[in-house]
């Protein structure tokens, strides 16, 4: 049995950063980490360069995380994009943003991101033990005091942060064991599932279009024939399934069986594309129809694919194009419609949409509502964000609201 003041389940970049400030000198903090090293799943992020955040007003990021995107509020205007940025700065790690606002380290080097973090841990003597899983989590109220167990020994603590990840990249160590040490003190578990991941359709037609992308087109989101979701973005069409950061953003809301609906035109005003469309082909009768598709940006790939669908000639002119094919045609483009038959697996998802309710968990320090002392930081708790940084952000500044909570309490005891 070992005892220590602070005790983190999980080294990733939430668990890391929220022992890095509530550490000092005179507190015992403990980071408790199943794998052989730290940060797996960071060293991943951004193919392996680690998309750290995004550019931006702070006050723009909460369009970014859903429908529960209230309860990060707090903890992103307490410490920004900006502060996280400084934060590395001061300790030699600059960064560098694409085209996207994505931002990196200049170095393009994940690892460089966690080395800064274990430094920094080192520096505060902070313990890090590694091949530790934890198998339970109790609490003894009278006493207050945790008592954490793994498959070795017993550690106590009264402070204790369940920072354990998700459930997605199952072999970084995210395996949903905090789901588990919540649920048994008392919180509830929103059903967890893959997002920010593939849509495989059944049925699908675009196997040999691997590679087609299409920028900033409308996709909207259909279940029992009524439309409950619609956003723009990036559509990348693969031998296998719909992705891109559109389709990935999306995902959160989609359950099997839904029907995607892509814009491939990309205009916004649908009915007036219509009435366009229509007058064209009415006025350029000797035209081939795939002469007046290929006026929109379109490849001559996809239009070919399109019209084989549709079961148009690549012969037929206008004047030949009856009304059922040109009304098919325009659905087509402007609402392609596909339905999902499953989304892509915890090994290819990005995050978790579920985990620990938001309603036992306070958004202004990360504690618990239900245990004195216990916090939630991360992706354990029911909160996503889209692509582009948005997820590693909200790791962060969570670890720092939990932090300066458990720091205020043990100043006060």
């Amino acid at each position: 049995m070992e005892n220590y003041d602070i005790i983190i389940i999980g080294a990733g970049p939430a668990g890391l950063f929220t022992a890095i400030n509530s550490g000092e000198k005179e507190r015992r903090v403990l980071v408790l980490e199943r794998n052989a090293s730290a940060g797996k799943k960071l060293l991943i992020s951004g193919a392996g360069q680690c998309n750290l955040t995004h550019e931006g007003n702070i006050k723009d990021f909460l369009n970014y995380y859903g429908d529960n995107s209230r309860f990060i509020k707090h903890s992103l205007f307490k410490f920004t994009n900006d502060d996280l940025m400084n934060f590395f700065r001061k300790r030699g790690l600059n960064f560098v943003s694409n085209e996207n606002g994505k931002i990196f380290p200049e170095t393009l080097r994940a690892l460089d991101v966690l080395n800064v973090l274990l430094n920094e841990c080192k520096k505060r003597n902070i313990y890090i033990k590694y091949n530790q899983r934890v198998i339970d989590v109790g609490y003894n109220e009278e006493k207050s005091i945790f008592a954490i167990n793994t498959e070795e020994k017993q550690y106590l603590a009264k402070y204790v942060v369940i920072a354990t990840g998700g459930k997605s990249y199952v072999n970084t160590g995210s395996t949903g064991d905090g789901y588990s040490f919540a649920k048994k003190l008392g919180h509830t578990i929103e059903n967890p599932r893959p997002c920010l991941t593939p849509l495989y359709i059944k049925n699908y037609t675009f196997e040999d279009l691997s590679g087609t992308s299409f920028e900033n087109i409308p996709i909207s989101l259909w279940r029992n024939d009524k439309k409950i979701k619609s956003s723009v973005g990036d559509v990348l069409l693969t031998h296998r399934n719909i992705s891109g950061p559109g389709i990935l953003n999306f995902s959160r809301y989609v359950v099997p069986g839904d029907i995607i609906k892509i814009n491939f035109i990309g205009m916004e005003n649908e009915e007036g594309f219509r009435d366009k469309f229509i007058g064209k082909i009415g006025s350029n009768g000797k035209l081939l129809v795939k002469t007046i598709l290929r006026e929109y940006p379109l490849s001559k790939r996809f239009i070919d694919k399109l019209m084989e669908i549709a079961g148009i000639s690549e012969e037929l002119k206008c004047a030949e194009l009856n009304k059922k094919m040109r009304n098919r045609l325009i659905e087509m483009l402007i609402g392609f419609p596909m339905e999902v038959e499953r989304l892509g697996d915890y090994h290819i998802a990005m995050a978790t949409k579920g985990g620990v309710s938001l309603k036992s968990v306070s958004p202004k320090n990360m504690e618990s509502r239900i245990v004195k002392g216990l916090y939630f930081v991360g992706e354990v708790l029911d909160i996503d964000g889209d692509t582009g940084g948005y997820n590693i952000q909200a790791a962060f500044s969570m670890g720092k609201s939990a932090a300066k909570s458990i720091t205020k309490n043990m100043k006060g005891e």
